[in-house]
């Protein structure tokens, strides 16, 4: 099955990738693989299905990340997604909130790999587009290796080629879903030697990774990289990802190119209904520790969410960073 790239990957992150920050990271990266938030199964078969799927032609490669727990619904799902124009379809075997545990997926589904495996098998057979799966390196009190390895050995039978690990426990009680981001020790000798045992498959690592060297380091064990927070909170690091870990001459060498780059989306979005703080609240990072930076972000805090506003506040938060004045001046202007 073809894969197209996993080497640098953007991780699906709640309430953060969705279409328009996807689109923002699109632009300042040519070959990262982009992924959705996590979108349950029933919000598909019984929700606006085509208000959660919708997305940018220009996002490929971009995978559709499901949360669900019935072989059935997932392989529905799947199949929705691959109608959309979804590049790959991922299970999310790795969420430990309190909310997903009640409706039995995310990191709980380790506890049950035949039943993963059951549902692998049917969006395959639902679907021609990649399947693959996220996971944590155990559960709670798990064993450490082996109960890793019987996941992953049960889950491939079935035919999932590809496999994105975060190296950390899920701990399914006493942990918030942000310490079990942090507390949990990070154990990246176990994901490469998952990659030791299981040559043929496809094995991504993530967690905790932040800057290029370390990516760099990564891939001489494993066969791709997913970055998450430190991706959002400083998006230009995909500028530099593209030029080193692909070799490609990076689209834009001025931030403030990618915000006019942005134009035409923010008006074609806002003449569809859309506010511009729910596209601008993405881009908060990009002028991270650059002069003027902090700037900017208070423009758009300030003046996105204002009944009304349009790209002239974009273009007011660069004024405001090009002379550091205060936002209200700035706007003003």
């Amino acid at each position: 099955m073809t894969f197209g790239t996993h080497r640098f990957c953007v991780a699906p992150m709640m309430d953060w990738t969705d279409r328009h920050d996807r689109y923002f990271l699109r632009l300042l990266s040519r070959h990262a693989r982009l992924y959705t938030e996590m979108i349950p199964t029933g919000a598909l078969l019984h929700g606006d299905r085509e208000r959660f799927l919708r997305f940018d032609a220009s996002e490929h490669p971009v995978a559709l990340q499901l949360g669900g727990a019935e072989p059935e619904a997932l392989a529905q799902c799947a199949e929705f997604g691959e109608a959309a124009g979804y590049d790959e379809v991922n299970v999310n075997c790795g969420c430990p909130s309190d909310r997903v545990q009640e409706a039995e997926f995310g990191a709980c589904l380790m506890l049950d790999p035949h039943r993963v495996a059951r549902a692998v098998k049917a969006m395959r057979a639902a679907v021609r587009v990649p399947v693959t799966v996220k996971c944590r390196i155990g559960v709670d009190d798990s064993e450490e290796y082996p109960f890793l390895r019987t996941f992953i050995g049960t889950v491939a039978d079935a035919g999932c080629e590809l496999f994105i690990i975060h190296a950390r426990k899920a701990w399914l009680s006493g942990l918030s879903p942000a310490e079990n981001r942090e507390i949990p020790p990070l154990q990246y000798a176990t994901v490469y030697r998952l990659k030791r045992d299981f040559p043929h498959l496809k094995i991504i690592i993530n967690g905790g990774i932040r800057t290029l060297a370390e990516c760099t380091e990564h891939l001489r064990h494993v066969d791709g990289v997913m970055l998450g927070r430190e991706v959002y909170e400083n998006p230009w690091l995909l500028t530099e990802a593209d030029a080193r870990l692909f070799g490609a001459t990076p689209r834009f060498t001025s931030r403030a190119d990618v915000v006019y780059a942005l134009k035409p989306y923010v008006e074609r979005e806002l003449a569809s209904g859309t506010l511009l703080n729910h596209m601008t609240r993405h881009i908060l990072g990009l002028f991270r520790s650059q002069p003027g930076g902090r700037a900017f972000r208070r423009v758009l805090s300030q003046q996105a969410h204002v009944r009304g506003a349009d790209f002239r506040v974009l273009a007011a938060a660069l004024a405001a960073m090009e002379s550091n004045v205060p936002a209200q001046e700035a706007v003003a202007s």
